[in-house]
């Protein structure tokens, strides 16, 4: 009777059926029959076996079944923003701002180099003229070094990259050291421009693209510049992950000023990120837009967004500043944000939409950057838009009316 229960072995009921734990204190009795013991363990054997099974389906498994998600992402997906989430937690997290990443290692490396070359810039005002600031022989409005030392230390200006019509590398222009208003301390381009010169005769100083992006006009510039940066862009780097906001800076920041040196005045020189800066703020709208019905009232949204757009291009027009430069930044930040930026995708038609727009994203940036770089050397930048520079430029009596040089 009952032979498949060990009655022999009194330690294993005693193990099995030890009132040890919190509701057997308060138990009357714990006297079992021998019938009663073969019931209660067969029972215990079939819900311990249910519950296993409902372990499986609702709790963490122990170990990773195929084609689990995986909840860890490495460093890779980290930086480029590629790890895959479960939809509702991607909806969760974009309601409450949680990004790819917690912190935006990129912006912070940018913004500690930017204000490093800022003080270098001062530092080489300081031994030309004897001041970080330049007062003479004009007043740098944005509290900065003169425009001979921004041009000496890599602002985009044309003259320095390529032969200009009625701008040769014999112009004279003021050197670092001059305060006189007049000049009295001329320099050839040449000279000013710096980096060894050009052995050839002809400006090569293409460089010129990429630098300008490190460097500001002044002490204002500057703050508002990494203002900005380490909010707004900051941000997007959080959400986009490292890698893809690297590529997104970085193309924004550089078409911006080829298209500046296509159409702004090629004697006004321009320096500043914030090509870059709009291109990660176009990041904004891409995520706006598709993201709509996930964000805190998106149309009050829009309107701020919209009020900071036209003032960022009002700022376009301050000397030293390249309206160019922030249009050019946010046209390419629509493109290449669109390609990195991760948007969620609750149905077949809205993931179709996306991917539409890009596959047209990467051949336009592509052909947008070979046109208007051969354009740039090959063409008369003006030909093409002769009303456009007035986007960068306030028609005075100081700069011939938007249609001469630019030079002052």
């Amino acid at each position: 009777m009952h032979s498949d229960v060990p009655s022999s072995n009194p330690s294993t009921l005693d193990v099995a059926y030890r009132d040890d734990d919190l509701y057997s204190t308060f138990r009357t009795s714990s006297v079992v029959s021998k019938g009663d013991e073969t019931s209660l363990i067969e029972n215990s054997t079939r819900k311990g076996q249910a519950a296993y099974y409902q372990d499986l389906d609702y709790a963490e498994p122990d170990h990773k079944e195929p084609g689990s998600v995986d909840e860890s992402p490495d460093l890779w997906n980290k930086l480029f923003g590629t790890a895959k989430y479960p939809l509702e937690q991607r909806i969760e997290n974009k309601k409450r701002g949680i990004g790819r990443q917690k912190y935006p290692f990129v912006v912070w490396a940018l913004t500690i180099a930017m204000v490093g070359v800022f003080i270098n810039e001062l530092v080489v005002n300081a031994r030309a003229q004897g001041t970080p600031l330049s007062f003479k022989p004009a007043v740098n409005p944005m509290l900065g070094p003169s425009e001979s030392a921004l041009i000496n230390l890599g602002a985009r200006f044309p003259p320095c990259m390529k032969s200009v019509t009625n701008i040769s590398s014999s112009t004279l222009m003021p050197c670092l050291n001059d305060t006189a208003n007049p000049p009295t301390s001329l320099c050839t381009i040449e000279e000013v421009c710096g980096f060894g010169g050009w052995g050839d005769g002809t400006p090569n100083q293409w460089f010129r693209f990429i630098t300008p992006i490190f460097l500001h006009a002044g002490i204002i510039h500057i703050l508002l510049n990494m203002l900005a940066q380490v909010t707004v862009s900051a941000q997007i780097e959080r959400e986009m992950g490292s890698g893809g906001f690297f590529i997104t800076y970085f193309a924004a920041g550089i078409f911006g000023n080829v298209l500046g040196g296509n159409f702004s005045l090629v004697g006004a020189p321009s320096v500043g990120a914030s090509g870059a800066i709009f291109g990660t703020v176009a990041v904004t709208w891409v995520d706006l837009f598709a993201h709509w019905r996930y964000h805190y009232q998106p149309r009050k949204r829009l309107a701020w967004m919209s009020v900071e757009l036209v003032l960022g291009i009002a700022l376009g027009y301050i000397p030293y500043v390249d309206n160019f430069a922030h249009l050019g930044g946010l046209c390419m930040g629509l493109l290449v944000g669109t390609t990195f930026y991760p948007v969620i995708s609750p149905t077949p038609r809205h993931r179709a939409i996306m991917w539409a727009f890009r596959l047209a994203a990467i051949p336009l940036a592509v052909v947008l950057f070979v046109v208007l770089i051969r354009n740039f050397y090959t063409s008369d930048p003006y030909a093409a838009c002769s009303g456009c520079r007035y986007l960068s430029c306030i028609p005075l009596s100081s700069n011939d009316y938007c249609q001469g040089t630019g030079m002052s």
